[in-house]
């Protein structure tokens, strides 16, 4: 029987797309990439136009067999791999393989897995588009000559295993600044001054702003005490009161970036795994009664851009769902950020119908957490403002000036449903506001003046570092989760506590890369060769001439390199830890899960050993002592050292106290602004204890 076939990537979308297209289709998946450069060697001719050698990928050669022998079977093969360049360039290694005319009405391009939009796309089928192809093929060359020229010579002059990377280093750079700048800032003592007043038999609180005309800063325990006792002679007055309104628009809806970040904070989620999950919404989920249905748009995106259709029904949900005062007169439009390929939609529900609670019973749990993130914050975007009444005024006496500021939710409008909350900020709360009348006597009942000290920049969370990555024009949406994975993977960085931290090798690399290659680890130049291939995929550049562009300079960066670096050695860390096979003290070790012990006779001695770290807290299960151990995906938890005979395990850091109010086990965990609480991990009680200090809680704010 005839029958058109159509190639896409992956098998669940494979299975997924199959039901809607019917019999007279076949859908295979190529499982990503099918040619790419050898591993063995280089694979680009710098001499011949920096010609990229393509092999078939090893593995793939029966899975090419199989799509040949469809291929030959069909009357049309459709190539539908993902709307992007990498999709864009699979499709053409495809395209060449099964020997496809270069201008034939071949590729198609879901942006969302439904029924509708998959027929609708075959459609809209079109040539391969070259200059998509180009710019990938750019990328591809440039990350090839970068990683294959410098990571030799980092083998050669600190260690083997080591490589580079125009968008890691890039990467690493940033990570190594901040934690200079960490090193380097020097703390400064301030104090804040907080008086107790009453006016009319209203009580209020001011904070101390100024002497005179200028805001004045009390950088001493004296300073305080001697602006407290000149407060206590003073009389004061409300000289200032101002009432007003002030509205808070919702956030847009997610592209990749903001995706990656708001799991990060609100899931707990690291950005590979957002978008290992984000990908199974997008590809297909079995929905009882409905079948395999994809839940989401496309989710490598930059864009803010959201179709008409989509507007209409998340219009119609609002107007029926939560009232004709939540629904603003027009579409909220929100602006994408400069220099964005906008090429898709912003990330979206595929259907507003699908209530995450209605169809919880269909996802794992992390589905159902990401997919009520996307669903909801796409509800917000489309929504009123939330509106405040604020009220700031002044309280003078004498040259010394306090002021009262507040605000008071009068109406919720998009918050009630989502609210998206940044690193830096904390959430808004009410506030009593004070019926202040201007021209009354404030009578001074008390003043609270308390010590605090700067504090140097955080390091980066996951979250943070794709947001300054992002700022920054470092890497597209698709290269942020691989990134991050990359230098934890390779030894450059650390991740405590969700915190970001060089190691002493990253460090060393840093330095390296920095002194003989500043381009590679220039935000301004990295930067500036995403905008380059940019005008690859517009085609206004050509991307041979775009790697020549770069490669000449960097080529006789490599030779000074060569000649400049010295040979750097990093001693291991020895331990107290005798080898049982050979007798020497063991040193410290960084593999992929972290540190370990291991002999340093290697390879005569191959012995290795798990690095144990006691926890002083004993096993609520058996009693016995508790260790911190590291996961196979890096991450760490809490076991008993009798395991197996003993199973418990924790996430989270059990702590020396039982909850008060039902006897069960607590552990420790950080919330926003790294306040550090206990709480309980029985589900039915979760009471907290927050114990950290009232002084380390206003240095946090």
């Amino acid at each position: 029987m005839a029958y058109k076939l159509v190639i896409v990537e992956s098998p669940a979308k494979a299975r997924t797309i199959s039901k809607f297209l019917g019999k007279n289709y076949r859908v295979v998946a190529s499982n990503g990439h099918v040619r790419d450069l050898p591993k063995s060697q280089i694979g680009v001719d710098v001499e011949k136009g920096f010609e990229p050698k393509y092999i078939t990928i090893r593995g793939r050669g029966e899975i090419l067999d199989k799509i040949r022998k469809e291929a030959k079977g069909a009357t049309k093969v459709f190539l539908a791999t993902d709307p992007d360049r990498e999709g864009e360039a699979i499709s053409w290694h495809l395209g060449k393989v099964l020997k496809i005319p270069e201008d034939a009405d071949c590729r198609v391009e879901f942006h969302e897995i439904t029924s509708r939009e998959v027929k609708n796309a075959i459609k809209r089928s079109r040539p391969i588009n070259m200059n998509l192809v180009d710019a990938q093929q750019a990328r591809r060359v440039l990350d090839r000559l970068v990683g294959y020229k410098i990571s030799p010579i980092l083998w050669h002059k600190v260690r083997k295993g080591l490589s580079a990377g125009r968008v890691q280093s890039v990467a690493t750079a940033i990570i190594c600044d901040r934690e200079r700048e960490i090193d380097e800032f020097e703390q400064k003592e301030y104090w804040t001054l907080r008086c107790d007043f009453e006016s009319d038999g209203i009580n209020f609180c001011a904070n101390y702003l100024r002497s005179g005309s200028e805001e004045s800063e009390i950088e001493s325990a004296q300073q305080a005490e001697a602006i407290c006792r000149a407060l206590e002679n003073e009389i004061f007055s409300v000289s200032s009161v101002k009432w007003s309104e002030r509205r808070k628009r919702p956030a847009a809806p997610f592209t990749t970036s903001n995706l990656q970040q708001e799991a990060s904070r609100k899931l707990n989620f690291t950005t590979s795994k957002t978008m290992n999950i984000a990908q199974q919404l997008f590809e297909g989920v079995d929905i009882e009664g409905e079948g395999t249905q994809g839940l989401v748009t496309y989710i490598r995106t930059d864009s803010t851009r959201v179709s008409e259709e989509a507007i209409n029904n998340v219009r119609s949900l609002i107007a029926h769902t939560y009232g004709l005062e939540y629904l603003p007169e027009t579409p909220n439009v929100y602006k994408s950020r400069n220099g964005i390929q906008d090429a898709h939609e912003a990330i979206r529900p595929t259907d507003m119908a699908r209530k995450p609670e209605a169809i919880k019973a269909s996802l794992s749990r992390d589905q159902f957490r990401l997919y009520k993130l996307i669903y909801y914050r796409f509800v917000a975007s489309q929504m009123t403002p939330a509106v405040y009444q604020t009220l700031s005024a002044d309280i003078v006496g004498g040259p010394h000036t306090l002021r009262f500021s507040g605000q008071k939710m009068t109406f919720p409008g998009f918050t009630g449903v989502y609210e998206e909350i940044l690193d830096d900020d904390q959430k808004e709360s009410d506030t009593q506001l004070p019926d202040l009348k201007q021209g009354k006597e404030a009578r001074l009942i008390g003043t609270d003046a308390r010590q605090h000290f700067t504090q140097p920049p955080p390091r980066y969370t996951e979250a943070s570092l794709v947001r300054a990555l992002e700022e920054k024009g470092i890497g597209r949406p698709s290269t942020y989760a691989p990134t991050i994975s990359t230098i934890l993977a390779r030894g450059y960085i650390t991740r405590e506590q969700k915190r970001m931290m060089p190691t002493e090798l990253g460090i060393i690399v840093n330095d390296i890369m920095k002194k003989n290659f500043p381009d590679i680890v220039d935000i301004a130049f990295t930067a500036g060769m995403e905008d380059r291939l940019d005008e690859v995929e517009a085609g206004k550049a050509d991307w041979q001439e775009v790697v020549a562009g770069f490669y000449g300079p960097f080529r006789l960066a490599l030779e000074e390199a060569e000649k400049n670096i010295e040979k750097v050695s990093i001693e291991d860390q020895v331990s107290d830890e005798v080898c049982d096979k050979c007798g020497v003290l063991m040193v410290y070790k960084m593999g992929r899960y972290g540190k370990f012990l291991a002999c340093p006779n290697f390879p005569e001695c191959r012995n290795t050993k798990a690095l144990l770290t006691y926890i002083d807290v004993p096993c609520p299960e058996c009693g016995k002592k508790l260790l911190e151990r590291i996961s196979r995906k890096g991450r760490k938890f809490y076991g008993c050292e009798g395991y197996p005979d003993c199973e418990f395990v924790s996430w989270d850091l059990p702590v020396n106290e039982k909850c008060s109010l039902c006897g069960g086990r607590m552990v420790q965990k950080r919330g926003r602004k790294d306040v550090v609480f206990y709480q309980c991990v029985n589900e039915h009680c979760r009471n907290r204890i927050q114990v950290q200090s009232s002084q380390e809680e206003d240095e946090t704010e």
